[in-house]
């Protein structure tokens, strides 16, 4: 029986993970991480190996200890899925058949830290997830396969990763399986264009300006939506987070709000969102009133 090694976590580590058992892949180890409590809405990889029976680590992973255990396994394939850490060459060299990485984008575009937010954030229609080789180079390595996402006008990160975990599933079961029957799966990323790279996101990252345009923001919006911190107006008097809230065709006088029909708008440089429901000190509220009164405590003019 193939054997494999598995460094992963989120909803694709877990969809992965549940495609190589269905594949009969034997998995050695799972090293992972603790889930936090704003990790809850998921589960994580390491449930379903307990499941199965498969020994489970949140130790530290790049160290000589794990590297020997890792070696002494001798395991067919190195699997990185949407693992926290980049993995050394050292640990890279040791499966016969191969490591290799799932990333949240088409490959060569998009690169780097949090594909699916980034992608969102440029108000793609389009991302995918790809299956490639390890290099020590990140998300540079061959490609084994790719599948293709759409995504909706109103997609949002948490249903655009959802989307690509069962893209994640439907990789490994299809690409492994003929990887063990001798065929040579490797497509040179150079030859399909120009690469792009994006750094990692913080919090901060999703403050909102009233003069960026009303596609800017709602994309912003949806790319840190829950169960992400979400976007946010500051002011000197205080933060709102706008948890969610959709294009419209009312108006509003840019960097204020109003009231039309019991819905708040929120006015940005060429037209207005209409809010559905913010955040304040922990607490999330789809009242109206709530949101003039947070807005109005913040420091912005009712139109």
């Amino acid at each position: 029986m193939p054997t494999a090694v598995v460094c992963g976590f989120s909803p694709v580590g877990t969809s992965a993970l549940a495609g190589l058992l269905k594949i009969k892949i034997k998995i050695l180890k799972l090293y992972t991480y603790e889930q936090k409590p704003d990790e809850l809405w998921f589960e994580p990889p390491a449930v379903l190996a307990k499941k199965h029976g498969i020994p489970v680590t949140t130790e530290p992973f790049n160290t000589d200890k794990v590297y020997a255990e890792i070696k002494a396994m001798q395991p067919d394939f190195l699997f990185s899925f949407y693992f926290r850490e980049m993995i050394p060459q050292r640990f890279l060299d040791i499966p016969k058949l191969g490591a290799m990485n799932l990333h949240g984008s088409l490959l060569p575009k998009y690169r780097g830290r949090a594909p699916i937010n980034w992608v969102i954030l440029h108000g793609e229609t389009e991302t995918g997830m790809t299956l490639h080789y390890m290099l020590e180079k990140p998300d540079a390595g061959d490609i084994v396969a790719q599948e293709r996402i759409s995504l909706d006008w109103d997609e949002t990160a948490l249903s655009s990763i959802l989307k690509g975990a069962a893209a994640a599933n439907r990789l490994v079961v299809q690409s492994i399986p003929r990887i063990l029957a001798g065929e040579t799966l490797r497509i040179s990323q150079s030859s399909l264009g120009t690469s792009t790279y994006f750094g990692g996101r913080k919090p901060a990252d999703g403050k909102l300006d009233f003069t960026w345009s009303q596609a800017r923001a709602f994309n912003m919006i949806r790319a840190v939506a829950d169960p992400w911190p979400n976007a946010f107006i500051e002011t000197e008097r205080g933060s709102v987070q706008i948890s969610w809230a959709l294009p419209t065709s009312a108006k509003c006088l840019q960097g204020h709000f109003s009231l039309e029909d019991h819905q708040v708008l929120l006015g940005f440089a060429d037209g207005a969102l209409c809010v559905h429901a913010l955040r304040r000190f922990d607490v999330r509220s789809e009242r109206p009133t709530d949101h003039m009164n947070w807005l109005s405590e913040i420091g912005i003019p009712q139109a």
